[in-house]
């Protein structure tokens, strides 16, 4: 049996309350909500905190509900609780979908979105989606305004994200999909962990492609973009889609900047990609009322 290394555990009520133990325990403490990452990070010895700060108490953390066309998730909702929300599977099912496949059920029971975000994981399933969705988190420092930040700033690199010292996430914010448009997410697993990750999101606007935006990750060492396949896509005739994504493939891959890993070699994953974004891209066009020219 593996033994966690001893640590006090404190329970705040508020976000402010949160932030005076940060700032008063430094670098000796950190946060978890749902601890699925942490945890593990203990387990196998890379790191050690003498004090934990459990979040998942919090109200202000907590809620799904719409606000002015945007869902808002409290950071410290379980990926369960989001895929199981019968608002987010009537008006945003492509974010129930995505939840649905987030690790196993052990990790969705008790991984939080919010943690997820923060622990900047290269392989996860929510950065890549919610950059083509158009997400935008909520920070907040002790009792100050929140700040709001676009989900392509907050990951800054592999386990690393851009809130500031004592400031929490508190909500994700995701636009819903409008009229004609379609958002899809697909991914190929290894282990139960996300090896390549896409997501799209497009409008059918007569019988040509608008408003396309292409992410792609766990390939590489972050998620991001693909602006170029974006810009190539953005305007096409969905008659001559196939034509479209032969050409879109490579560049896919060109912004996943795969790294060799145990997942594969940079060529395979660059090959993967490319397919992957394919078959994303028809399953949206297909769903956005295009027809589906092959949606395999």
């Amino acid at each position: 049996m593996t033994r966690l290394p001893p640590f006090d555990r404190h329970s705040p009520g508020t976000v402010a309350e949160a932030a005076q133990l940060l700032e008063r325990l430094g670098d000796d403490a950190v946060v978890y909500a749902g601890g699925t990452e942490l945890f593990l990070l203990f387990k196998f010895g890379f790191a050690e905190y003498p004090h934990l700060i459990n979040l998942k108490g919090i109200a202000e953390l907590r809620g799904i509900e719409r606000r002015d066309g945007w869902l808002r998730i409290g950071a410290a909702e379980t990926h369960r609780r989001i895929e199981r929300d019968p608002l987010v599977r009537e008006r945003w099912p492509a974010l129930a979908a995505m939840e649905r496949e987030v690790g196993n059920l052990r990790v969705r029971t008790m991984g939080t979105i919010g943690g997820n975000l923060c622990f900047a994981d290269p392989h996860s399933d929510p950065t890549t989606f919610l950059l083509a969705a158009g997400g935008i988190l909520e920070a907040r420092l002790g009792e100050a305004a929140p700040r709001r930040i676009a989900i392509g700033d907050f990951v800054r690199g592999p386990f690393e994200n851009a809130l500031e010292p004592g400031e929490l996430l508190t909500g994700v914010l995701v636009p819903e999909v409008g009229p004609g448009a379609a958002l899809v997410h697909r991914k190929f697993v290894l282990h139960e962990r996300p090896a390549i990750t896409v997501t799209c999101h497009l409008r059918v606007d007569g019988g040509r492609l608008a408003e396309v935006r292409l992410a792609v990750g766990s390939a590489g060492i972050m998620a991001a973009r693909a602006t170029a396949a974006e810009s190539l896509l953005e305007g096409a005739a969905v008659a001559e889609l196939e034509a479209a994504l032969e050409r879109t493939g490579p560049l896919a891959a060109e912004a996943a900047s795969p790294v060799e890993d145990a997942n594969g070699s940079v060529d395979y994953k660059s090959h993967m990609v490319g397919v992957l974004s394919g078959r994303t891209v028809r399953a949206a066009v297909a769903e956005a009322g295009g027809g589906a020219s092959r949606v395999s």
